[in-house]
């Protein structure tokens, strides 16, 4: 057995359970739910244990499929993030079923496992064509899962937005992909690297081409200016899937991203300096634009949605910085990192917003006031979270950000460490602002809130992987730190 085959597994089982919903509509959602949890796990332990060397691939793989350090952390990640959307989907179902027209799910259980397959497909691809067609699979994928809850106006609001916006980022992806052919005459990232390592190539048309493919995967990843999309879709889109593309979408967009730039940065490129100057005032505009407005939101769920803008302004400034020899990580080994700690707090603030909405109340702030009386746990799991996302010492997040702050010292870039600095103060305005609402004396007379055993056990979980990498880093570090194979000809 192959990782590929993993992957194939989990796109014939996402077909296999939307078949079975359409021919036997009496399955329970909580069968379709468990039946996706249980095969997504499978294919976790499966993938923990099969042979991750490219020979280990069925020989036609080997030219667009690649296995190096980079992918299996990305095809690790993209498994785990797709188990919590899963269950978290579970727990909001009874909410969730008031706003389709059937009450019906399983596009909400089967559509994630593809976009899983997707994204584990997008880790390993050698060449722009398999970019391209994982890249719009998952977001075709997401163009559905957005626009699910059809009873809503927000949400077919969110869902008429991200397909317009979302097609319009494809034709200016494939604009890029085209002049950076023409100016390179290859697909693939390796070959991009070479032919740009020769001065006889087409300096301007090759930063055109760079220019435009990273203009089509910056609102893949919602980097300004091409944000305008997020807060809306988030704000609409059921929570378990705001909370897929927060972290999955965001994780695959930023895969690719590593992807393309070690070729556009590789040594010798003859439009390295023009593409770093590029993401240096593209990561700094970003996060400023994502913290900035989010002081002034009254909806938790904006609120996040601007922060995930904020956060990926700081991983293209970890691209930007490229290496940290003090760390030694490379730059996608920070983004890594960096990923990997956003996962667990992100997800755990958005299962708190689920269980909520799921008692009955809103995503306002004003509905966090007097929460620790309601409910203690919940609140003091949501103030890890926020805490975390916020970047204090002791948690995950702290360190994520310290990464991407010494990295950019270390290189000289003050400029965007200033405008870093300024977007990190202003993240603990806000964020703080949503636990002080928490701890209020206000709403005590409002009902205790409830959730189950299974909720608090997953909630303890990712508020301990907070905690731990907040303090004891280095496993995760020891899993990034291998060197990724380079793109540039030996």
């Amino acid at each position: 057995m192959s990782v590929f085959t993993i992957e194939i597994g989990l796109a014939i089982l996402g077909l296999a359970l939307l078949l079975a919903e359409a021919f036997k509509p009496e399955i329970s959602r909580r069968t379709l739910g468990l039946t996706a949890i249980a095969g997504t796990a499978l294919a976790l332990v499966l993938f923990i244990f099969v042979s991750h060397d490219t020979a280990s691939l069925p020989g036609f793989l080997k030219e667009w499929h690649q296995l190096d350090n980079l992918a299996i952390f990305y095809k690790g990640f993209s498994l785990v993030i797709t188990i919590l959307v899963l269950w978290l989907t579970l727990e909001c179902a009874p909410y969730l079923s008031r706003f389709t027209l059937d009450g019906k799910l399983a596009e909400m259980f089967s559509l994630p496992l593809i976009v899983c397959a997707g994204m584990m497909w997008m880790a390993s691809a050698r060449d722009l064509v398999t970019v391209f067609v994982s890249l719009e699979l998952v977001t075709v994928s997401f163009y559905v899962l957005v626009a699910f809850a059809r009873k809503s106006a927000f949400s077919l609001e969110a869902g008429v937005k991200y397909l317009i916006l979302g097609a319009l980022s494809t034709g200016i992806l494939v604009y890029g992909i085209a002049w950076t052919y023409g100016a390179t005459g290859t697909m693939s990232f390796e070959g991009i690297a070479k032919a740009l390592a020769n001065p006889a190539t087409s300096k301007t048309a090759a930063l055109f081409g760079a220019a435009m493919l990273l203009c089509g995967l910056g609102f893949k990843v919602a980097a300004a200016p091409f944000h305008m999309w997020v807060p809306d879709v988030y704000q609409g889109a059921p929570t378990p899937v705001t909370a897929f593309l927060s972290v999955g979408s965001k994780a695959a967009g930023f895969v690719v991203l590593t992807r393309a730039l070690d070729a556009f940065l590789a040594q010798g490129s003859v439009i390295a300096a023009e593409v770093q100057s590029l993401l240096l005032v593209v990561g700094s505009l970003t996060v400023l634009l994502g913290s900035l407005p989010a002081m002034f939101q009254t909806s938790v769920k904006r609120l996040l949605a601007y922060s995930s803008i904020s956060h990926a302004g700081y991983l293209l400034l970890a691209l930007a910085s490229r290496e940290s020899a003090r760390f030694d990580l490379s730059s996608g080994g920070i983004v890594g990192f960096y990923l990997a700690t956003y996962l667990p707090m992100t997800v755990l603030g958005f299962l708190g917003l689920g269980l909520m909405r799921a008692n009955g109340l809103g995503e306002e702030i004003k509905d966090f006031t007097g929460l620790a009386k309601r409910n203690p746990l919940l609140a003091l799991l949501m103030t890890l979270s926020f805490a975390s996302l916020a970047g204090l010492p002791l948690t995950a997040g702290f360190l994520g950000k310290l990464f991407v702050f010494i990295g950019l010292a270390d290189h000289g870039y003050w400029g965007a460490l200033s405008c870093a600095i300024i977007a990190a103060a202003a993240g603990f305005y806000y964020y703080f602002k949503t636990i002080l609402a928490m701890y209020t004396t206000e709403g005590t007379d409002v009902p205790v809130l409830t959730f189950s055993t299974a909720a608090k056990a997953v909630a303890g979980a990712l508020a301990l992987a907070i905690l731990i990498l907040g303090v004891y880093p280095k496993p995760l570090q020891r899993v990034l730190t291998p060197e990724t194979p380079n793109v540039v000809a030996k």
